[in-house]
């Protein structure tokens, strides 16, 4: 059986979830130094202009984008890679508290 994953892989969004990483994957990315960041409840248009990684300590959202179908959902315990580009709206059903990262090589 494949590991449980809200990720679709056809999706256009191509934003990779991983549910539930270990805590050595976690101290290795060293998360817990990243900045935080934080939005309540609601509806937001967002512009990735570089290559996010994100782990959600609370809250839960559905990602999509203008004329798709294609949504991803994740939440609390979840590392998210959202790559750079993207255009989307985050639909905040849980207000979202998160640790990120910007990639500048990317």
């Amino acid at each position: 059986m494949a590991a449980e994953s809200t990720s679709n892989s056809s999706s256009d969004l191509r934003i990779i979830v991983q549910t539930n990483p270990p805590e050595s994957q976690l101290s290795e990315l060293g998360i817990k130094s990243w900045p935080k960041w934080g939005c309540s409840p609601g509806k937001y248009q967002l512009k990735f202009d570089a290559e996010e990684t994100c782990y959600l300590l609370r809250g839960k959202v559905k990602v999509s984008t203008k004329g798709s179908s294609d949504f991803v959902e994740f939440g609390a315990g979840d590392l998210v890679i959202i790559p750079k580009g993207l255009s989307c709206t985050w639909d905040v059903s849980v207000a979202i508290d998160k640790h990120y990262k910007f990639d500048s090589s990317s």
